[in-house]
């Protein structure tokens, strides 16, 4: 949608140093990304691939509808996460029900962006394959992509970055400086602030640039060391250096080798205790904090990492989204870096100490999670550590699966919380390979893929669940008892099965009663609120949420008495009691947003739109279905999209708009259908009565009409409808004029046709496609495919 909050730039972090030179470079990779949908930059490590696309894509961020994203693929080990790794830098959580490449290409379908890939070499061929499947279904989005060699898919235009100008042969006091001069001059006076490009500094810069073949990197390492040597020993040491390393590998390319040579150079610098610290500290794949080097290099760490933020081989710190400094490699010196740690035969050392350092964090994190009031701040602190922890975990299921199982269970609220379903059931999965069958480990592995499941609400979940109250049943009463009851109580009344339910979650909580263990009675007393809810008695629903209340805050999980606070202004919707229930859904959104729980923020959105319909403002109403489809559209869940596609369908009712009522219900009751879950009897009498209203007042023909109109939308052109709907004015307000062919066009876009299945179904280029939907665009205003598929609905409307 338009002036939509994803414009702007995303993920790219803010440049500490200014940036010099490569004015022609920012402008002819501009044009390349006007022409061609995917530009990929490629040149040696080193070069200034990622600093000259974060440059590019700030300066061309508004010609984006939905704004820039970079996702960084260096942390990346495996090809299978490359999809994860991008949704993730999206803000996306995993749909449990599609794979991430199929669910990625289903999310960029529906935007205009401009996606920068950074650094794709070490896994090509995943990045290669998942852009041929973007290019084919999204049209509207650009990928610019940084790597040492191109992918080599069709639609790709390779740019080869060169290095900084050197200064000429024949070049005259006062012309413009080379950017490789200007450069190393700059970095230098940040360094030294008494160096001074002249006469006498000049020929030793120009010199140290030539040897150093104009590769940034190298430049700006080199201009670190002024203040400690001066130029001319600069210019010594560097001569010396270069000449003995340049023959190390005849065959890697000359700059490749100029750039080796000065990270070797920078390294023999070092004392041996600063050589050990930088060695391992480059295990770490993301930024790492002075705790965390500690772990892993020992404790000469600090002043070993201060040592080498000094030379330029660390950046500064800054601070990660759990506030903590941690300080950062560049990729080309981590790859040297961690060819000295195999030769110095310190590898599986110093992975050890990544996979203790994840260990102590996870654990620790995990009881924030589970704590009242540091639930934010464990998965702050979890998401700054991401790479690491999951580096570590990776490594310790070949090496060390004792220490993976716990590792993998202490990450599993983490998963939950954030929506990362399929990774988590996968990775726990790999790791009860490891734990003896009905041990404690084993009990707790088979809970949490239940709450991970792909099938959390039938089957599979509840195999899991009863996994693990089948073999804790026998040893008595625990924690763990009572969570897996209660995650057994909610599969069996999806399954309608309530009898069964009730008893568990009556079990439930007698048992955590028994235990003192007031976090399980909120839970069980919740779990009971719902299944009442369900079976459509909300008299009891409300009781057992009011004792969930009375249960005392500071000894309940922040999540558990999030969900009892929503589920009690549920309740209190039902009953009429509005006033209360605006206030707890008000209180619950501010707590979801707080706690950075998009899917908790998309339900409590809805559930105030419902709170607004049941008191008659409609105008209020309409606004928070729009906040709730967007959020819950954003995040991809299905669920909450057709709740809030319901909402609409009510909102339309009452408003007298018969015909788009039965349309929105329709469209959603054909996607329902794919959940395999049947409408909840209170839910289902409400809507009846409406949908019986709607068609009396439609008459046969037209009921049928909008029916047939709702079950032939996609899931998106039924979202873009609801959209529609939800605004309460004409649709024909403001409409431009098309011709019959631009008509045409807009609706197979609506029908979610890519550029090339429209120019088969219409036998036309697709170059002409294009070039219609360009004047359709300047014509309209319709930037994304979205915007176009809102143009379709209006025009239909009319």
């Amino acid at each position: 949608m338009a002036g939509s909050a994803s414009a702007g730039v995303h993920g790219f972090t803010e440049a500490l140093t200014t940036f010099v030179g490569r004015a022609a470079e920012v402008r002819e990779l501009a044009a390349l990304l006007a022409e061609y949908r995917l530009v990929t930059v490629t040149g040696p490590g080193g070069v200034g691939k990622t600093r000259l696309a974060c440059e590019v894509a700030r300066r061309e961020v508004s010609r984006f509808a939905d704004g820039a994203w970079l996702a960084e693929l260096a942390r990346v080990s495996e090809p299978a996460q490359v999809a994860v790794a991008i949704l993730t830098a999206l803000g996306l959580a995993e749909d449990r029900d599609m794979p991430p490449g199929r669910q990625l290409v289903t999310v960029m379908g529906r935007r205009q962006l401009l996606l920068v890939l950074d650094n794709c070499e070490h896994v090509l061929s995943a990045v290669a394959r998942l852009c041929s499947d973007l290019l084919r279904a999204a049209d509207d989005i650009r990928i610019l992509a940084t790597s040492r060699e191109p992918m080599k898919v069709p639609g790709e235009i390779r740019w080869r970055l060169e290095p900084l100008r050197l200064p000429g042969a024949g070049e005259r006091p006062g012309e413009k400086e080379s950017d490789a001069v200007e450069l190393f001059a700059e970095r230098a006076r940040r360094a030294d602030r008494r160096f001074a490009l002249d006469g006498r500094s000049r020929p030793g810069v120009e010199r140290i640039v030539g040897w150093l073949d104009g590769m940034p990197l190298a430049i700006e390492l080199a201009a670190a060391r002024v203040e400690a040597l001066g130029v001319d020993q600069l210019v010594d040491r560097l001569d010396d250096q270069v000449q003995v390393l340049t023959g190390a590998d005849r065959m890697a390319p000359a700059r490749q080798r100029s750039l080796a040579a000065t990270a070797e150079w920078s390294y023999r610098l070092l004392s041996a205790a600063e050589r050990r610290v930088f060695r391992r500290v480059a295990v770490f794949p993301a930024p790492f904090s002075l705790d965390a080097a500690e772990v892993v290099a020992g404790r000469d760490a600090v002043a070993a990492v201060l040592r080498l933020v000094d030379c330029s081989l660390l950046a500064p710190p800054l601070a990660g989204p759990d506030g903590r400094a941690r300080y950062r490699m560049l990729q080309t010196l981590r790859t040297y870096a961690l060819q000295q740690l195999a030769v110095a035969g310190e590898e599986r050392d110093a992975a050890a100490g990544l996979a203790r350092h994840a260990m102590a964090v996870a654990e620790q994190a995990a009881a924030e999670l589970e704590s009242s009031g540091t639930e934010s701040a464990g998965a702050r602190w979890l998401d700054a550590e991401d790479a690491t922890v999951h580096q570590a975990l990776r490594w310790t299921l070949e090496n060390e699966p004792r220490i993976a199982l716990r590792l993998a269970i202490a990450l599993a609220p983490w998963w939950s919380r954030q929506g990362r379903t399929s990774t988590g059931y996968e990775l726990l999965g790999l790791a009860t390979r490891h734990a003896a069958a009905g041990g404690e480990q084993w009990c707790a592995v088979q809970f949490w893929r239940g709450e991970l499941s792909p099938d959390p609400f039938q089957r599979a979940g509840l195999d899991h669940f009863s996994a693990a109250r089948d073999v804790l049943v026998a040893r008595g009463p625990s924690p763990l008892l009572v969570r897996a009851l209660n995650g057994r109580a909610h599969c069996l009344a999806h399954l309608r099965r309530y009898g069964e339910a009730i008893r568990d979650a009556e079990d439930a909580l007698a048992m955590a009663a028994d235990l003192a263990w007031p976090a399980g009675e909120a839970i069980s007393l919740t779990s009971l609120a719902v299944l009442a809810h369900y079976a459509g008695n909300n008299a009891d629903s409300l009781a057992y949420l009011r004792r969930a209340q009375g249960i005392d805050p500071a000894a309940i999980p922040d999540g558990a008495a999030r969900a009892a606070c929503i589920y009690l202004a549920r309740g209190l919707t039902e009953a009429g009691d509005l006033a209360e229930a605006r206030h707890l859904g008000a209180q619950a959104l501010d707590w979801a947003k707080t706690a950075g729980t998009p899917f908790e923020v998309a339900e409590c959105l809805a559930l105030l739109a419902t709170v607004e319909l049941q008191a008659g403002h409609t105008a209020t109403a309409a606004r928070r279905i729009r906040e709730a489809l967007e959020a819950a559209w954003r995040i991809d869940s299905r669920y909450r999209v057709f709740e809030s596609i319901d909402l609409c369908g009510h909102l339309c009712a009452r408003a007298g708009r018969y015909a788009e009522a039965v349309t929105l219900w329709e469209a959603r009751a054909a996607h329902w259908r794919t959940f395999l879950l049947a409408d909840l009897p209170l839910e289902q009498a409400h809507r009846q009565d409406l949908l019986c209203q709607a068609r009396q007042a439609l008459g046969p023909g037209k009921a049928r009409a909008a029916a047939e109109r709702g079950a032939a939308m996609t899931l998106g052109t039924a979202v873009e409808y609801a959209r529609l709907a939800a605004e309460l004015k004409d649709p024909a307000a403001g409409l431009p004029q098309l011709s019959g062919r631009e008509r045409e066009l807009v609706r197979l876009v609506a029908n979610g046709h890519t550029d090339a299945q429209i120019a088969s179904q219409l036998h036309i280029s697709i170059r002409t496609v294009r070039s219609h939907l360009d004047r359709i665009r300047a014509k309209t205003g319709c930037r994304r495919r979205a915007d176009l598929t809102r143009l379709a609905l209006q025009v239909e409307a009319v």
